[in-house]
């Protein structure tokens, strides 16, 4: 009973909020409507822009530009181009200035080359360096997710003097978790969480805490490799360098698990037998969607016509047995399902670094024999049925 009770009042809140909304809505003065988003959950507000699509601009425009930007960041990739290229320019600069930088790259690495270079002339020129910058990697790499802010210190500073600097750049930094350590040069020399200095005494220093021991991602590494240091190691954040060991950046969690995500969904399309969409289902023109799946249904029709070839080899010995034709249809769907399973398994595990391209032949052996076993569990159980 309690429970039905909670469903209903949750619904009444809904209503209550819609409603609202659609009220302020009608008023000839906006300032209302901006204060009742700015006092709503992100969430609450991105699920709004869902419902009512004829209003997201408006809804994002009449927000304040750090709340925008935290409804902008989990907004659907087709939300965000239309909101862009509705708002207002004045808008549209604040937005992408306050966009965090690896976000910021996220967005504009899904636009026309076009697109991106009238954008990027809305930044401002410290907005604009960093975007450059990131934009200047390959795709897929973890130079695309890393963002520049972020704490660093010297092993010659003191505690005290660590805390002053988490005091002066903490607010303008993804994380705090973890403060990294670098010499006069720039590269790296270690990581350390911001308990160790919150429970050490002022006048320590630096290099009294260091242990040496960090983990770090190269700039050029494919982030598939980022997914699984992070997934080895228990950590909110990893420094990135360069092939000097300079730091240059951080990848945090949030960004990795949209990393997860993406590939997660390129391996159920393989799986389905699809070349990976590049973007929503929906979004992508219909021709480009044909191109990704004929390839592999062209591939797997020739693979089947081999059955048709067998079938002709043995059509003597199925015109003296009739009753053995009702059985074709049982071989094609278990060969089928054969194959799926074979497909399923093998992609999950290239997905999870189990297996790569180099241990093809092993897995060939491997299928090989299970098909062996497997045929002939299959074979008995279907002598059986042919003789009762």
């Amino acid at each position: 009973m309690l429970e039905g009770n909670v469903q209903v009042d949750s619904a009444n809140e809904q209503d209550s909020f819609h409603e609202e909304f659609l009220a302020l809505l009608q008023l000839a003065d906006r300032q209302p409507l901006c204060d009742f988003l700015d006092d709503q959950n992100i969430s609450d507000v991105a699920k709004l822009i869902d419902e009512y699509p004829e209003y997201d601009t408006l809804i994002i425009s009449g927000m304040s530009v750090h709340r925008a930007v935290g409804v902008f960041k989990i907004l659907e990739l087709s939300q965000q181009k239309k909101i862009i290229q509705e708002l207002p320019p004045n808008k549209t600069a604040a937005l992408l200035n306050e966009l965090p930088p690896d976000d910021r790259t996220d967005f504009l690495e899904e636009l026309h080359s076009n697109v991106v270079r009238e954008l990027i002339k809305l930044l401002n020129t410290e907005e604009r360096k960093i975007t450059l910058s990131l934009l200047g990697y390959p795709e897929n790499s973890v130079g695309r997710l890393m963002t520049p802010d972020y704490v660093y210190v010297y092993e010659n500073n003191t505690v005290a003097e660590v805390l002053d600097t988490i005091r002066k750049k903490g607010k303008d930094s993804e994380t705090i978790d973890v403060i990294y350590i670098i010499n006069r040069t720039g590269e790296l020399i270690d990581d350390i969480r911001i308990r160790e200095f919150l429970l050490s005494p002022p006048d320590r220093t630096v290099s009294e805490i260091m242990d040496g021991r960090y983990i770090a991602l190269n700039a050029y590494d494919d982030q598939e490799k980022a997914n699984e240091t992070f997934k080895m190691n228990n950590r909110v954040a990893l420094p990135v360098v360069s092939n000097s060991n300079k730091l240059l950046g951080i990848v945090t969690i949030d960004d990795i698990l949209w990393v997860a995500e993406e590939e997660f969904s390129e391996d159920i399309q393989k799986i389905g037998g699809t070349s990976a969409l590049d973007e929503p289902y929906l979004e992508m023109p219909i021709f480009r969607l044909f191109k990704k799946r004929i390839v592999w249904l062209v591939v797997l029709f020739l693979g089947e016509m081999l059955t048709a070839t067998a079938m002709a080899y043995f059509q003597d010995e199925i015109a003296k047995a009739v009753v053995l034709a009702l059985f074709v249809p049982l071989i094609i769907s278990s060969g089928g399902n054969t194959g799926s399973q074979a497909s399923t398994l093998i992609i999950q595990a290239m997905a999870v670094g189990e297996i790569t391209i180099a241990d093809w032949l092993r897995v060939i052996r491997r299928e090989i024999a299970s098909g062996l076993l497997l045929g002939i569990v299959l074979g008995v159980i279907g002598f059986l049925r042919i003789v009762v």
